[in-house]
């Protein structure tokens, strides 16, 4: 076996096992309510237009690292349309997804480049509940672990690249 196929086999054996847990009624209604706020990055970008409108002084930084994250899902997600990679077919799924392609998790990418930009912000509720997010995608059997990695990389480079602009700019608001 080379490479590529253990990891196939890894990324497997991992939605398996996390989405049995999602057999438990009380993880299952979290995994499906954490996927619902994260779809097309609305938990996020609520969060960051929320931060905008009550921290006054940063709001600038705010409305940068909401663009940031904005930003990340949208690349997310032409990433997926060139990787094309298939969800998982081998367990049943607990949510619909907008879209039948796996690789990178836009949810991820979006929730990373929020726990990045909001982070740095102060808001420390927003990594926990990024990295719940992410884990609520594997729960639900719509992506393999790989496919979650991949867009918290993603995200998370997107919000560090952009990290300058987002409080450089805000130093002349």
């Amino acid at each position: 076996m080379d490479d590529l196929d253990d990891l196939h086999d890894m990324d497997h054996r991992i939605v398996s096992a996390l989405r049995a847990c999602g057999t438990d009624p009380r993880v299952a209604g979290a995994a499906r309510a954490l996927s619902w706020a994260g779809e097309h990055a609305a938990l996020w970008l609520a969060a960051g237009l929320a931060g905008a409108a009550v921290d006054g002084a940063r709001r600038g930084a705010w409305l940068r690292g909401t663009a940031l994250t904005a930003g990340a899902h949208v690349v997310s997600m032409a990433v997926k349309r060139v990787v094309r990679r298939p969800r998982p077919a081998h367990v049943e799924p607990l949510v619909r997804t907008a879209g039948r392609h796996s690789f990178p998790s836009s949810h991820a990418s979006s929730a990373a480049a929020a726990a990045v930009a909001f982070g740095a912000l102060g808001a420390r509720a927003v990594p926990p509940l990024a990295a719940a997010v992410c884990v609520s995608r594997l729960v639900a059997g719509v992506h393999y672990p790989s496919d979650v990695a991949a867009g918290a990389a993603l995200g998370a480079l997107t919000a560090r690249l952009g990290a300058r602009w987002m409080r450089g700019g805000a130093d002349h608001d």
